[in-house]
Formats: structure tokens, C-alpha cells, sequence
């Protein structure tokens, strides 16, 4: 077999950075990557089991791959459908070698050594409750400016709609030194912003009790060189105060909070098993907004949740109002395998969730064009991330993850990965303009 391989990355940020850790730990095996599938000996595709018919689309892309078969080379399926579908996979697609969940990553060097020497059914899905979490050294990172680390794996909330714990297995924490080396490594490179990841990244229990998540926070954004920190995703119940109050003392932590609540109303919160409440929710949105820096807010919402009535909407509609978020992302409730509201009667036609989805993201969108607007005249300073060309405008970031396009007078444009002054010209509701403060 050829020691080449392909790897194609569906999903989260979460996802995204798994990936760079497979690739890096090939990479330390002797593989080398390709970006032409048809060039490599193994093609493994990371998969996510989050949204509907996922399992669809993998078998499907599985059966594009099957014209390459005879080619000899050798196919890989990872990720949360690897966990959730397990060994009826190779019943499947047969012409699968390796089915390996994202608990069992830190033993691909095993595997890949089983797949050289011929093995054909090669499996890493026996380790959900481990312990252990998938650190390496070998991360072929994809951005030079702005890099992932991964400080906590799985989730334990087992919320009635989602299928992570049963993909991801349970809670595990990096022990706060291990974090903090490979965040001195990342500056030492280079790095000048760094985002923490996790499931739910604000569960954070360091291991050797010696931080807690906010101090985590604090000792990261306070390393030299270290410019922004970014965190995702909160999860509401173990937001704690002391996050807000970190974010205010510490000016490289970014004026931003994901917040995910779901629904605006306290009936369906039960249903889904969110053990919070609409009051609960709306508490620590008042502790961000009563920070003295202006913390943007972002948020997920699922819509028509199995007996969602028009009133349970009609409550997250008015939460959109009250909290005024930055952005959300909305999607249709889809039953997910193993979990247990795919047990519940799911009475709302796909069109009834449709109609629903548009009201709320009608409403956001208007919510948006005020909050943006409010950025005129503004001066912010942006990491660069691309330039236009075609528009001649330069696109940055800014501490509150928006999206902003500006013009420069200067000859030679910003590079990618520096940090530009701008003053805001104009806004609409997912983007703001402005012009280069020289």
C-alpha cells in the first residue's frame, strides 16, 4: 500500500481540529498527504453524526470511493458515524479497513501498523468510557495564525436530542500543564490566537485540580505573544460567573460568549433535558451583560423540538428580543440515533418546522441589522484573515468574531495573520465595512 493518503473533514471545529491531529500523527508514521484522492493509498473520511441523514451521506461518499477500490487502495471511516454505526459498516461498504471512533484516535498507530501488515477489518470503537484523552504532539495545523487545542473530550449532559455522548464518550479533561505547554508551543511558533475547544469547553475539570476553567482562560491569554483567546462551546449549566469576570480583567480573552440555549422556553428546556430553565439562561446572559466590556453573544436554537407548540416558539422568539444576539444558528430538530427523543411522538411535518425556522431567523436577521449598525464609526482592530482581490478590501476578524471588510490607501496590503486598526463605515446584518486607521 502507498503511503499517501487523503483525508476528507465533515463537522464542527471539533471535527476540523481532530482532523489536523489524525494528519499530524500520519504524518509522524511516514504517510505523506495528498489533496487528490485519486493520488493516495488511504482515504479516510471524518465524519459527524450531528445533523440528519448523516449516516446517508457517509454511505454515499463511501460508495464514490468504490470505483477506487480496485486501484488497491485502502479506506478509512472515522469519527462520530464510525462510533455510531460500528461494525455494520464493513457490512456495508466492504471494502473498509478501519472504523475507528474519535476516543479510540490515540491508538491509529497501532492500526495503521495492522493495515500495512494486511488486516482488513480493523476497528477502534471499544474505549467510549475511557479515561484517556487524544493528545499528540504531531498536529499538522492548517492556519499559522490562528490554532485549536482541545482541552476536554466527550460530554456527559446527555440532552435528549443529541448524540454525542454516545459518539464522543464521556468527559475528559487535559490536565491544565499539558494545555499550557501546548499553548507555549503554539506562541513559540508563532501563534497569536488560540481557541480552546470542547464539547462542552466550560465543563472543564483539570484533572490535577490545579485550575479552574477561568483560570485556565487567565494562564492562557497571558502567555507571551498571545494576543486573543478564544473558548467554544459553553454549555449554560456550568457557566459560572468568575468566566465573565476573567473575560473582563483579561484584555487578550476575545468579547465574545457562545451560549447555546435551544429553545426560549422553560417546558420544552425539560423535555430536552437541559436540567436549566428560560430564568436560569437569562441570569448569566445579565452577568455578560453586565460586564464593563461589550461582550458579544451568539447562540444555537433547535426548532420543533417533538411538542413544541406554537407558544413554546413564539417564547423563543421573544427571546431572541430580549437577549439580543449577535447571531444564532438555527436548525430543524432531526431524531438522532441511541438518543431518547427519537422515542418521542415527532408530530411536526417538516414543513410546519420550515415555516417555524424562517419566523425565527426573520426576526434574528432584524435584531442583527440594529446590532451591527451600532458599530458605526467604531474603531476596532482586526486579525487579517484574506484579502479580495476583486473588491480590493482586505477581510478581518474582530474580538467579537465579526466579519469585517475593509479598504487600506496603503500600497502593500495587510498579511494574513496581522492585526490592522479599522474605523467602521457601514454595517449589514452578518458583515461590517470600514476603512484602515493609518
Amino acid at each position: 500500500m502507498s503511503k499517501s493518503f487523503y483525508i476528507e473533514t465533515f463537522g464542527c471545529q471539533m471535527n476540523a481540529h481532530d482532523s489536523e491531529k489524525v494528519v499530524g500523527t500520519l504524518e509522524s508514521q511516514g504517510y505523506v498527504q495528498t489533496q487528490v484522492e485519486d493520488e493516495a493509498g488511504l482515504i479516510l473520511y471524518n465524519t459527524c453524526s450531528i445533523r440528519d441523514k448523516a449516516e446517508q451521506k457517509v454511505f454515499h461518499r463511501l460508495n464514490e470511493y468504490k470505483r477506487l477500490q480496485g486501484e488497491g487502495k485502502k479506506f478509512a471511516v472515522i469519527g462520530c458515524v464510525a462510533q455510531q454505526e460500528g461494525e455494520r459498516i464493513f457490512d456495508k461498504a466492504p471494502y473498509v479497513s478501519i472504523v475507528a471512533g474519535s476516543a479510540s484516535y490515540r491508538n491509529l498507530p497501532a492500526m495503521l501498523a495492522r493495515l500495512e501488515r494486511g488486516d482488513s477489518r480493523i476497528t477502534g470503537l471499544d474505549d467510549k468510557q475511557t479515561t484517556e484523552t487524544f493528545e499528540t504532539p504531531f498536529v499538522a495545523r492548517t492556519n499559522q495564525h490562528r490554532g485549536y487545542i482541545t482541552i476536554i473530550e466527550g460530554c456527559d449532559k446527555f440532552c435528549a436530542y443529541c448524540v454525542v455522548p454516545y459518539t464522543r464518550g464521556n468527559e475528559r479533561s487535559r490536565s491544565a500543564a499539558s494545555v499550557l505547554e501546548e499553548a507555549r508551543r503554539m506562541a513559540d511558533a508563532g501563534y497569536t490566537e488560540i481557541q480552546l475547544l470542547g464539547q462542552n469547553v466550560n465543563s472543564y475539570r483539570d484533572p490535577s485540580r490545579q485550575k479552574t476553567f477561568a483560570e485556565l482562560l487567565h494562564a492562557v491569554a497571558t502567555l507571551p505573544g498571545i494576543r486573543r483567546v478564544r473558548f467554544t462551546t459553553s454549555h449554560p449549566r456550568d457557566f459560572t460567573r468568575d468566566i465573565v469576570d476573567v473575560i473582563d480583567a483579561t484584555p487578550s480573552l476575545c468579547d465574545h460568549v457562545h451560549l447555546p440555549v435551544q429553545s426560549g422556553s422553560s417546558d420544552v428546556l425539560r423535555k430536552m433535558d437541559r436540567e436549566y430553565t428560560r430564568d436560569w439562561y437569562l441570569e448569566r446572559i445579565a452577568w455578560i451583560k453586565s460586564a464593563q466590556r461589550d461582550i458579544s453573544i451568539t447562540s444555537d436554537i433547535i426548532v420543533g423540538f417533538p411538542g413544541e407548540t406554537d407558544a413554546d416558539l413564539e417564547q423563543t422568539a421573544t427571546l431572541l428580543d430580549e437577549v439580543g444576539y449577535d447571531a444564532i444558528f438555527a436548525f430543524k430538530y432531526s431524531p438522532r440515533p441511541n438518543t431518547p427523543a427519537i422515542s418521542m411522538a415527532d408530530s411536526l411535518s417538516d414543513e410546519v418546522k420550515s415555516a417555524r425556522l424562517k419566523v425565527l431567523l426573520d426576526r434574528q436577521r432584524e435584531i442583527q441589522r440594529v446590532n451591527y449598525d451600532r458599530h458605526r464609526d467604531q474603531v476596532m482592530e482586526l486579525m487579517i484573515e484574506s484579502h479580495n482581490t476583486q473588491r480590493n478590501q482586505v477581510v478581518g476578524r474582530s474580538t467579537q468574531n465579526k466579519t469585517v471588510n475593509f479598504t487600506t490607501s496603503q500600497p502593500i496590503l495587510p498579511a494574513i495573520g496581522s492585526y490592522q486598526t479599522v474605523r467602521i463605515t457601514q454595517a449589514f446584518p452578518n458583515s461590517l465595512l470600514g476603512e484602515a486607521v493609518l
